[in-house]
């Protein structure tokens, strides 16, 4: 059979054994590591597995048109990600590929309203779901790991930490914005930690609801205030604007649109810090299937796409990060939780359901290991005179802010 074929020249290193819907055995690779056993169910599989491995392969697994026989998901997605290069410089999938280069920019249409369906499709899912395998603040994206074995509320909470130091809140009664502020946490750290007036934005009319809720819940609705609308649409001034998790969704075309209006909303004298996804090298389309059934109008930028336009908007950039495995160690933390919760996700949802988020978050996590996805973060200011001339106040604020909150533990 074709996928056959094709997987026998893609798995150089691994242990893949593949059954046709035939019943015929093939096995792919050198014969290293664990074995991994597929069955096809479907005989149209062995073809239509060439033309968009992607997104066919996690399609068939979520319909349970492929079977796990021997082995995991977890170790087949491993096993592809390791040879990715390989299948990369495969002749009919490169096609593929480059046709989804030619064509991205036709899925980053971006406008207000169009950003908001884009959003509801997966943030306005159930929030038992995000109990189940997100830590106690939903904090959904990459958390910060000082030394690796963190638990996963500890490295959200130092994930905050840091944010906050490098937002350099050096007096009191600041004026943040939160641009995608999700279900709130961030912008009541905030406000907690520097003592701040928080103005959070969310397209989501879930987590709208429960940062306005949490807000007020902890007392803290006078001066920290979520509003349900486009970052676009905001016309105040603001001393620190940050945004984690939100420029993923903004896409290509649209990026000098974002730091423009950034531009605007930052006073002279402020500080904006952007938390990203990225990729280190090529700025190539986004997985076809995290695309059309995770995170709808996606994109995923480098470095080098994201820094010119900073510069042309007439913006400094006076720090950068690059958070390699964080994201890695974020995503298996939540795989972990979701398959501990899988039952209680099953009724909510259904198997189907659960098989795609399986993909998505394996997939995902093999992305930051073995297919050049990071975060960044970058400090951005109009002044360079805005933050202090070197880094020390970033290591000052997190050994004070953790050390005051070891001593309240105690």
């Amino acid at each position: 059979m074709l996928f056959q074929k094709l997987m026998q020249k893609v798995v150089e290193r691994g242990n893949l054994r593949l059954i046709d819907a035939g019943g015929r055995t093939y096995d792919c690779g050198d014969g290293s590591g664990q074995r991994c056993t597929l069955r096809l169910n479907n005989r149209a599989l062995e073809y239509k597995l060439v033309l968009n491995p992607p997104l066919y392969l996690a399609e068939a697994y979520m319909d349970g048109e492929i079977t796990v026989e021997e082995g995991s998901l977890r170790g087949f997605i491993e096993m592809l990600a390791r040879n990715y290069h390989v299948l990369e410089n495969n002749r009919l999938v490169s096609l593929g590929f480059a046709l989804a280069r030619h064509t991205r920019h036709l899925k980053q249409y971006n406008p207000i309203g169009k950003a908001q369906q884009n959003v509801a499709h997966h943030y306005d899912l159930s929030g038992e779901l995000y109990d189940l395998f997100l830590d106690d603040d939903r904090q959904y994206s990459c958390a910060y790991f000082r030394n690796g074995d963190e638990s996963l509320e500890q490295a959200q909470a130092d994930k905050k930490l840091h944010l906050a130091a490098k937002l350099y809140l050096n007096r009191p009664g600041l004026k943040l914005l939160d641009i995608g502020s999700g279900w709130g946490g961030l912008g009541l750290y905030m406000a907690r930690a520097g003592d701040c007036n928080v103005t959070g934005v969310t397209l989501s009319t879930e987590q709208h609801k429960v940062s306005q809720a949490r807000a007020k819940k902890a007392g803290l609705d006078d001066r920290v205030k979520f509003h349900l609308r486009d970052y676009r649409e905001d016309e105040d001034r603001y001393d620190r604007i940050v945004s984690v998790g939100m420029f993923e969704h903004v896409g290509k075309k649209n990026y000098r649109e974002f730091f423009q209006k950034v531009s605007d909303l930052l006073t002279d004298d402020g500080v904006f810090v952007l938390h990203s996804v990225g990729r280190v090298n090529d700025p190539g389309p986004v997985n076809p299937f995290i695309r059309k059934y995770i995170f709808p109008g996606t994109d995923v930028p480098t470095l080098g796409e994201v820094l010119p336009v900073i510069e042309d908007c007439m913006l400094e950039v006076t720090d950068v990060e690059v958070m390699r495995l964080h994201y890695a160690e974020t995503l298996r933390h939540w795989e972990e939780r979701f398959q501990a919760n899988r039952d209680k996700i099953a009724e909510l949802y259904d198997e189907r359901f659960c098989r795609m988020w399986e993909a998505y978050l394996v997939g995902c996590e093999m992305g930051f290991r073995h297919q050049g996805l990071m975060v960044f973060q970058i400090q951005i200011t109009k002044s360079p005179t805005a933050v202090p001339q070197t880094r020390d106040y970033i290591y000052e604020w997190e050994h004070d802010r953790a050390g005051a909150a070891s001593q309240a533990a105690e």
